[in-house]
């Protein structure tokens, strides 16, 4: 039993960035599948993909850029918990000074990157931090 699966689906990430694999398989949620949406949007990973293994029973792989290649490990870290769910406000959403991070923040408007949530002026539930 999973207790957080959203730092799974980061650390199984991580996990195969540090492995140098191309691919991974995570097990389906929509929140899952809106989060690799955010990342790969912003290129953090190569891509996706919907697999069902069974009837009833549905997996993502997840492909990963080759570290060979863009010689960069992302730092995936999990902000809020199931057990301590940290919320803000739209105008306390941090800006990055280099440009190479992002906030991934669950909004009524869906989820959705920190800059996009300041921009359309909501706040929501602060889930990880991509570097």
């Amino acid at each position: 039993m999973i207790i957080d699966p959203i730092a799974d689906l980061l650390t199984r990430i991580r996990n195969a960035y540090t492995a140098r694999l191309t691919e991974v398989s995570v097990p389906f949620s929509r929140i899952k599948s809106d989060i690799l949406k955010v990342l790969k949007k912003n290129d953090y990973i190569k891509g996706y993909e919907e697999v069902e293994l069974s009837p009833g029973k549905r997996s993502l792989i997840v492909q990963i850029h080759d570290v060979r290649q863009t010689k960069y490990i992302p730092t995936f870290k999990r902000i809020s918990k199931p057990w301590q769910r940290i919320y803000i406000w739209s105008k306390d959403i941090k800006k990055s000074k280099n440009g190479k991070w992002i906030y991934i923040v669950s909004t009524p408007k869906g989820i959705i990157t920190g800059y996009e949530a300041r921009s359309l002026n909501v706040g929501g539930e602060l889930m990880c931090e991509v570097y």
